[in-house]
């Protein structure tokens, strides 16, 4: 029997709320991409926030773009050509080409982009249009008019 691991599409959706906490446990598959390591955060009722470690790029280096329920963050490092000739020991911060993909939920658009202190915050906001938003109908009672009864005589 095999068993299916839901965790990327978890990972990579925003908006749907109607996920298993079961599917957090499920460990990450072999071969998927985890660079650059990112959160995802419930901040209000209909707000969400993407928090991606893009250590070492700049505003200049990332690019965002929404179309179609799709999110997509890139990031290419421009080559340096400072001449510098270092030599590293370790090199531990990637500076290395990236994209990522987010599914978004229905009616979910993305409010802003703010990069602070090597973190990508992403705003996102669930605007559900007023023609989709459930309604509360009232009832009314109708009354019957007391009419009066004509009663047959006693013959």
């Amino acid at each position: 029997m095999r068993h299916v691991d839901f965790s990327p599409l978890y990972r990579s959706t925003v908006g749907f709320d109607r996920l298993f906490s079961m599917l957090d446990s499920l460990a990450t598959p072999e071969g998927a991409q985890t660079y650059p390591p990112y959160n995802i955060e419930r901040t209000g009722d209909d707000a969400y926030r993407i928090s991606m470690a893009v250590a070492g790029f700049s505003d200049k280096d990332i690019s965002l773009e929404a179309h179609r329920n799709v999110l997509t963050v890139k990031g290419e490092k421009a080559e340096e050509e400072s001449g510098d000739t270092a030599e590293y020991l370790y090199r531990g911060i990637a500076s290395r080409a990236f994209e990522r993909r987010f599914q978004l939920a229905d009616h979910v658009e993305v409010k802003g982009a703010e990069l602070k202190n090597g973190l990508l915050h992403i705003d996102l906001k669930r605007n559900i249009p007023e023609e989709l938003k459930p309604r509360k109908i009232a009832i009314s009672t109708s009354r019957e008019k007391e009419g009066t009864q004509i009663e047959a005589k006693a013959a």
